[in-house]
């Protein structure tokens, strides 16, 4: 973990506020003046400021079901975040974990740990989504072979990775992805000549969405080490 992040883990301090008491050469990590905010700290650091030691704040993990016309950011834009549905202390703090369009609704995960994040969306991990798709027209009859064999996305150069198609009814499909191009669902249904009306998200490796929209929950300790 970055040292600068590291004190506001363990203290009421914003990164700023960190950052300037860095400079100062108050904060010593294992006896000695670090004042590289970029520093890499670990479990068994012993970091100290003004002589005090410091213990991070365990690392949250939250589920939040994401309502549309909400964007996922930390912030208010042309749609306000989604974050104005969660209430806890030092949000800034946090990021999401897999962003959905402003029109998308389901599953958000938000989290302060980097290293959690990066196993969920890294391509290599390969990390299962699962989505709800309604579409404008019926679904032809080969699409689910084809969206197994990966299709080619206007503007790129390779096949989509193999992805599952589950037909619900005529215009409603599960579609599960296991990367996260851009805009990936929507343009996958356009490359073979659908539309998406409407987006959901179901699902993100083994946790799945079980509250309310608007709603959020801290992940079970199980659902956390599940990724």
């Amino acid at each position: 973990m970055r040292l600068d992040k590291f004190i506001c883990k363990s203290t009421q301090l914003t990164r700023s506020e960190a950052t300037a008491l860095l400079h100062s050469g108050i904060v010593l990590v294992n006896g000695e003046v670090i004042k590289n905010e970029a520093a890499q700290v670990h479990e068994n650091n012993r970091v100290t400021l003004n002589g005090e030691v410091l213990t991070a704040r365990a690392s949250r993990y939250i589920m939040m079901h994401k309502p549309a016309d909400t964007i996922c950011s930390n912030v208010d834009e042309i749609y306000p975040s989604v974050f104005n549905y969660l209430d806890v202390e030092k949000a800034q703090e946090l990021h999401i974990v897999g962003r959905l369009d402003a029109d998308t609704t389901g599953l958000i995960l938000v989290t302060d740990d980097g290293r959690w994040s990066y196993n969920i969306i890294t391509p290599k991990k390969q990390c299962a989504k699962v989505y709800r798709v309604q579409l404008r027209d019926n679904v032809s009859g080969d699409i689910i072979s084809r969206f197994f064999r990966g299709v080619l996305l206007q503007g790129e150069g390779s096949l989509t990775l193999p992805a599952i198609l589950d037909v619900i009814s005529p215009k409603e499909v599960l579609l599960t992805i296991t990367e996260g191009r851009f805009h990936q669902v929507k343009r996958m249904f356009a490359a073979v000549g659908n539309r998406v009306v409407a987006l959901h998200r179901e699902q993100i490796g083994d946790v799945r969405l079980d509250i309310e929209m608007g709603q959020w929950r801290y992940l079970t300790a199980a659902e956390v080490q599940s990724f």
